[in-house]
């Protein structure tokens, strides 16, 4: 009974023309996005914003699902609705960050881990009684001199599957995020070696940790040059490389691929996945599961100020309605005007 509510609740997530926004920002994130545009970071600034975010008629056409944070999972509506009955009430699917943010890996300068598995399963539980379908965890990879080693992929691999255990045996969705980080000034070739690798070992301990495929969703990055590289890729080596690294990697039992946007600009992200979905069928969903991607437009656009909530849910839906036409291969540059 568990696995096949755990199966429903993954392909309601990976629907076509639709992806997740990620809104789980860490408290250090947030502030450093906010004081940019000049906004203090409280708790009610940050519950402002997701309320912005979270009650934009019409999102539920193109958002399946919302990755929430400790804080925002507990916070409320100003009309007294929790943030969780507010989505589930457009038929959005409540989910949550369990990871504790990346620590230095010992013995490996330059390389992180995650932290959040002590405790794990009492709090996954929690956040599935608190009404989260799912739940997200991220592993990063960096590239550089020596880097990624063979220990901090094998590590971040095994971290990742034990989490994605878990989630399952507590009946929420594992969005599995291995994340190779756009840092550097490294090619495509080189990304596409270090991703490659990263997912081929991340499915070896998925299996060895008995998850089911069916009920999990992978939350990769794209294969992009490093951000200083001199070698910038056209849009469609990039969609080219990552599916050609995907087919080699993630098997078909997958429901979805829902890619970060990891740096990119929101209209660089829905090129790219539009260019992905045109180069289709796949034997998986290639979908979205963005924050900055969806979120840089309307923050920029709100600045803090109530007066302007309801251009910035014009910028969040535009920017949702984009990606969600990306889905289908059908996203124009001309989409942009009509913001």
């Amino acid at each position: 009974m568990k696995q096949s509510v755990l199966e429903t609740t993954a392909r309601a997530l990976a629907a076509k023309g639709k992806g997740l926004l990620a809104a789980d920002e860490s408290f250090p994130t947030i502030k450093k996005r906010f004081e940019a545009l000049g906004i203090v970071s409280t708790e009610e600034t940050r519950r402002a914003y997701r309320e912005l975010l979270f009650t934009t008629g019409g999102i539920e056409e193109f958002i399946s699902g919302v990755i929430l944070f400790d804080e925002t999972i507990r916070q409320k509506a100003g009309d007294g609705r929790s943030f969780v009955e507010v989505l589930k009430g457009k038929g959005i699917i409540p989910g949550i960050k369990v990871d504790k943010g990346t620590v230095s890996m010992p013995g490996f300068p330059g390389e992180k881990i995650t932290a959040g598995l002590d405790g794990l399963g009492e709090r996954l539980a929690e956040y599935r009684d608190l009404g989260a379908g799912f739940a997200k965890w991220r592993a990063v990879i960096t590239i550089g001199p020596g880097t990624p080693t063979r220990a901090n992929i094998i590590a971040n691999a095994h971290g990742l599957a034990l989490y994605a255990a878990l989630s399952q045996e507590a009946g929420l969705v594992p969005v599995v995020e291995p994340e190779v980080l756009m840092d550097g000034d490294h090619d495509i070739t080189r990304c596409e070696e270090a991703t490659e690798d990263a997912l081929a070992n991340l499915f070896s301990a998925l299996r060895q940790y008995r998850v089911k495929l069916e009920g999990m969703l992978l939350k990769p990055n794209m294969v992009l040059p490093g951000k200083k590289s001199p070698l910038q890729s056209s849009v469609e080596e990039v969609a080219e490389t990552t599916l050609r690294c995907l087919r080699k990697t993630v098997p078909a039992a997958v429901p979805g691929i829902m890619f970060l946007s990891g740096g990119q600009s929101p209209e660089q992200a829905t090129l790219h996945l539009n260019a992905m979905n045109k180069m289709g069928p796949h034997p998986w969903e290639i979908g979205f599961s963005y924050a900055r991607a969806l979120q840089e437009p309307p923050m920029k656009t709100w600045k803090g100020s109530a007066a302007n909530v309801a251009a910035a849910q014009i910028q969040f839906y535009h920017r949702a309605r984009c990606n969600s036409e990306a889905r289908f291969g059908k996203y124009s540059g001309q989409m942009e005007s009509t913001a």
